[in-house]
């Protein structure tokens, strides 16, 4: 019996991992001067910086300007992780359990 919860539960978390990894958040800064892309496995996929909008001879600006969308996008991504994980934890949850899915965050 306990052999195929844990079976069924590794292989819930090995899906939810791949998820993660194909669901991807982007965040801007300085009005679209910098974008990045995040996987909602915490991993940068791609950076955008558009000459247009940011004076490149600036180092500082553009580092300032890229350290806030990585910050942003990194938030974004483990903020929709968590929910896609709680979504996951509840949907796990057996009937007749009260109010444990609430304890695990589901409110």
């Amino acid at each position: 019996m306990f052999d195929n919860l844990f079976g069924n539960l590794q292989r819930q978390q090995e899906e939810l991992q791949q998820k993660l990894a194909e669901t991807f958040v982007e965040a801007d800064a300085g009005d679209g001067a910098v974008t990045v892309k995040a996987g909602c496995d915490l991993h940068i996929e791609n950076i955008k910086i558009d000459p247009a909008k940011l004076d490149l001879n600036d180092p500082e600006q553009v580092e300032d300007l890229v350290l806030v969308a990585v910050n942003e996008a990194l938030a974004q991504a483990k903020q929709k992780a968590a929910l896609e994980t709680n979504q996951l934890l509840q949907g796990m949850m057996p009937p007749g359990m009260g109010d444990l899915g609430g304890m695990l965050g589901g409110r």
